[in-house]
């Protein structure tokens, strides 16, 4: 039966700092997605998912320009609810859910974000995508989805405490490629490569650090 790669995709850069807000790519986003567009287009990509935010809908719609595949949105890819804190700048977050902050940086507990979701509840949700995509036919796909989706998950294949996924990169790179391939036979997950950004180090412009 062999095996089917997925290659996990974190959406481009937003035009909005706001924690989770819905909005589209700015300029820089759509040119981090036309990279990682052609980075991956020898691979012959067969079938696209994303989530179902603007941002992720986006990315996968201009990456998929260079591979030309039948393109689906899967809801449940979309990025951990943040609860209370979302639309709120970096700033209020501290001041407001400061305490918060510290308790999860512990990695103590998985702990859902204040009325929003934790990593064990993406993984209820979002792993059942990854294992109908390992039942289906295509043996190459690409999945956009969001930082918090790819790390849970990461962690989850890795066998790590749901909790301790803020271990798996300080912040993923937007248009990285985190590798997985699942075993059609006993549907288990490898992980291949994890946030693989090479496609944008001539570009520091593009890069976290310059956001």
């Amino acid at each position: 039966m062999g095996y089917v790669t997925i290659y996990l995709i974190r959406h481009g850069r937003q035009s909005s700092r706001l924690c989770n807000v819905n909005v589209g790519l700015c300029h820089e986003g759509f040119c981090q997605a036309a990279l990682v567009g052609e980075r991956l287009a020898e691979q012959k990509i067969q079938k696209v998912y994303s989530s179902s935010l603007i941002r992720a809908v986006e990315t996968a719609r201009a990456a998929n320009l260079y591979w030309m595949a039948e393109y689906e949105e899967e809801p449940d890819l979309r990025e951990i609810d943040f609860g209370q804190m979302e639309g709120l700048s970096d700033r209020d977050i501290a001041v407001r859910f400061g305490d918060y902050k510290r308790e999860m940086e512990k990695m103590e507990a998985d702990l859902p974000y204040p009325k929003g979701e934790c990593a064990k509840d993406v993984i209820a949700r979002a792993l059942p995508v990854l294992e109908r995509i390992a039942g289906r036919p295509e043996d190459r796909v690409a999945v956009v989805t969001h930082g918090g989706v790819i790390r849970s998950l990461t962690a989850h294949i890795l066998g790590m405490e749901p909790g301790r996924y803020r271990l798996l990169g300080k912040d993923l790179e937007n248009c990285s490629i985190t590798e997985i391939r699942a075993d059609r036979d006993s549907r288990r997950f490898t992980l291949e490569r994890f946030n693989d950004y090479a496609h944008m180090e001539k570009t520091p412009d593009l890069l976290r650090r310059r956001w």
